[in-house]
C-alpha cells in the first residue's frame, strides 16, 4: 500500500506557541514513517508558514519556556487542486499532495475552529474536531450554555467582554461567593487565568485576563478533585481510564506555570485513585459532554469531583496537549493504546469522518 502523504501544523499565532511546539515533538516521534511521508510545517507567530526538517524543526526543546521554531525553511501555503489539498512553495518547486493534516496547534487560530475551517476549504482530512465544535468547545462561556443545555452539570459563571462597564464585584460574589476564577473565554493551558479571594482583586484580574481575549469568564470555584478523561472516536466515542491533576499548593491552581515551567508544580496521578463506580461515572459523564459538544476524533474532558460525590464538567479541550506529561496520550496508554497506535487511529478516525462527509450533496438536487 503506497503511503499517505501527512502534514503536521505546529506552533500557531497564540499564546500557547511554545506549548504546541513540545506537543508537536512528540506527535511527529510517534509517527509511523512506514505509513506516512511526513511534512512539517511551523506557523510563526506573525503566521508565516514556513516548511521545515521533520526531524528538526524546533530548537530548545529541553526548555519549554524557549522552545521555537527553527530558523530557516521554506515559505508554504496550502490550497486545493482538483479536489485535492496541495502544499505549495511560494518561490515556486514541486507541489506536495496533501493527504491528512494532524494540528498540533493549542489556543488561538489553532483549537477554535480556524484551521479547521480552511482544511475543510482545502477539501483535506483535519485530525480531531471539526471546526463548530472546535469553536464551540473553545469558548468556555458556549460550552457551558451547550452543555447546560444537554442537562450536564458546570460551574456557574459571568461573562464579562471588552467595553463593558466596569465589573460589579459585589454583584459577582453574591451570585457566585469567593473565591472565584477569571479566565479568558477562549484560550487554554491557564493562560491568563487568576484566582480571586476576594472583591478587591476582581478588576485588575478581569483587566489580565482581557489581554489575551476580549471576552472573559468569571467561574464560581469548584472546591472537588480534578479529573482528567480522555475520548476517543468518531460515532461511537469511548473513554479511557481517569487520571487527576493535584496542583502543588504554591500555585494555588493547576496554571501555565504549574503545567509547564515548573516541574514540580503539580502532581499527576493516572490513573487516578478513585473507586470503580466513580471511574464510571466520569467516564460517562466525559462521553455524553463529547457527543453534546458535536466532537470527533479526540477531546480531554475535564471535570470536577465534588465534595458530595457528584461530578461537573469544567472544560472541553479540542486539541489537547501531547507534551511527554500531557494527560491525554498518558491516560490511552493506561487503556492500552501506545502513543504510535494513538497517532495512528487519530488519522484513521479523521479520514473516516472527511469520507462520510465527502459523500455529502453540495448540489440542489
Amino acid at each position: 500500500m503506497a503511503k499517505r502523504n501527512l502534514l503536521v501544523l505546529c506552533g500557531g499565532r497564540s499564546a500557547e506557541h511554545e506549548v504546541a511546539l513540545q506537543s508537536a515533538i512528540n506527535v511527529v516521534a510517534a509517527v509511523d514513517r512506514a505509513a506516512f511521508s511526513l511534512a512539517v510545517v511551523g506557523i510563526d507567530k506573525d503566521g508565516t508558514w514556513r516548511r521545515l526538517p521533520e526531524d528538526g524543526f524546533a530548537v530548545n526543546t529541553e526548555d519549554p519556556a524557549r522552545t521555537a521554531l527553527a530558523a530557516g525553511g521554506q515559505g508554504v501555503t496550502l490550497c486545493c487542486r482538483g479536489g485535492q489539498g496541495w502544499l505549495l512553495p511560494l518561490a515556486g518547486g514541486e507541489p506536495w499532495r496533501v493527504d491528512v493534516v494532524f494540528p498540533v496547534l493549542h489556543g488561538t487560530y489553532g483549537e477554535d475552529g480556524t484551521i479547521q475551517g480552511l482544511l475543510a476549504m482545502a477539501n483535506v482530512p483535519c485530525v480531531g474536531c471539526d471546526h463548530t465544535s472546535s469553536a464551540n468547545c473553545m469558548d468556555k462561556a458556549v460550552t457551558k450554555q451547550i452543555l447546560k443545555y444537554a442537562g450536564i452539570p458546570v460551574a456557574d459563571g459571568v461573562i464579562v467582554v471588552a467595553g463593558d462597564a466596569a465589573v460589579d464585584p459585589v454583584g459577582v460574589g453574591r451570585a457566585l461567593g469567593w473565591p472565584v476564577f477569571v479566565k479568558p473565554a477562549r484560550l487554554g493551558s491557564s493562560v491568563g487565568v487568576r484566582k480571586v479571594t476576594a472583591a478587591e482583586g476582581l478588576a485588575e484580574a478581569v483587566a489580565y485576563a482581557l489581554r489575551y481575549d476580549d471576552k472573559v469568564l468569571v467561574e464560581r470555584f469548584m472546591p472537588g478533585r480534578e479529573i482528567e478523561c480522555a475520548v476517543l472516536g468518531n460515532e461511537r466515542p469511548r473513554a479511557s481510564v481517569p487520571g487527576e491533576v493535584v496542583p502543588d499548593p504554591r500555585h494555588g491552581f493547576y496554571s501555565y506555570a504549574a503545567k509547564y515551567l515548573d516541574e514540580k508544580g503539580a502532581s499527576l496521578y493516572a490513573p487516578a485513585n478513585l473507586t470503580p463506580d466513580v471511574v464510571a461515572r466520569v467516564q460517562d459523564l466525559a462521553v455524553r459532554a463529547f457527543v453534546a459538544m458535536g466532537c470527533t476524533g479526540m477531546a480531554r474532558v475535564d471535570s470536577f469531583l465534588l465534595p458530595d460525590g457528584s461530578l461537573a464538567v469544567n472544560e472541553l479541550n479540542t486539541i489537547p496537549g501531547f507534551t511527554r506529561i500531557s494527560m491525554y496520550p498518558r491516560l490511552w496508554q493506561l487503556s492500552g493504546i501506545a502513543y504510535p497506535r494513538l497517532v495512528t487511529e487519530l488519522i484513521r478516525l479523521a479520514e473516516e469522518r472527511h469520507a462520510i462527509r465527502s459523500r455529502l450533496c453540495t448540489s440542489f438536487e
